[in-house]
């Protein structure tokens, strides 16, 4: 589930670390205040936490984007590239499928960023983590209509997008 909900904070945050101090946010929170409630509860009550803390974060950065645009930016300030992603791939893929697995991923990211928020909570909830319309609901905080609306225009706008792609 970590990974999972990991996945969720990363498309929602773009940024490695935030999503994991958000997954782990998510999880003391969902142990402080509902470990009185009953398991079956726990994962819906879990991904609505987590979307909550991706939207804090989200409107931070918003406040702070807005008050940095302001400030000069200072040398060293520059974002430095993952040293990890330099590695080779540990499954030995040759340099063209690695190069096409890479463009497919790209892809496939970017068109779930450029997703409205809720249409990506749907799909994300309902696909990665596979939880049934009933605990999207729950999870999203609307109805199950709601949830099959989001989902069925998530998947629409990615096949429209990504074509033959798409499954």
């Amino acid at each position: 589930m970590e990974t999972r909900a990991y996945r969720i904070a990363l498309y929602g945050l773009g940024n490695r670390e935030d999503a994991l101090d958000v997954v782990q946010d998510a999880m003391l929170q969902l142990a402080r205040r509902y470990a009185d409630k009953p398991a079956d509860q726990w994962q819906p009550l879990f991904y609505r936490v987590l979307t909550n803390r991706v939207r804090d974060l989200q409107r931070h950065r918003t406040v702070r984007e807005r008050v940095m645009a302001w400030l000069p930016l200072k040398r060293g300030d520059e974002q430095r590239e993952d040293p990890v992603s330099l590695f080779p791939d540990p499954a030995g893929r040759r340099p063209d499928e690695e190069v096409a697995l890479a463009g497919a991923l790209d892809a496939l990211n970017a068109a779930i960023m450029a997703l409205a928020p809720r249409q990506k909570e749907a799909l994300l909830l309902r696909r990665v983590e596979e939880l049934n319309v009933a605990e999207t609901a729950t999870a999203m905080g609307c109805s199950e209509g709601s949830v099959k609306t989001h989902y069925s225009r998530a998947v629409h706008a990615l096949r429209e997008q990504l074509g033959d792609h798409w499954p």
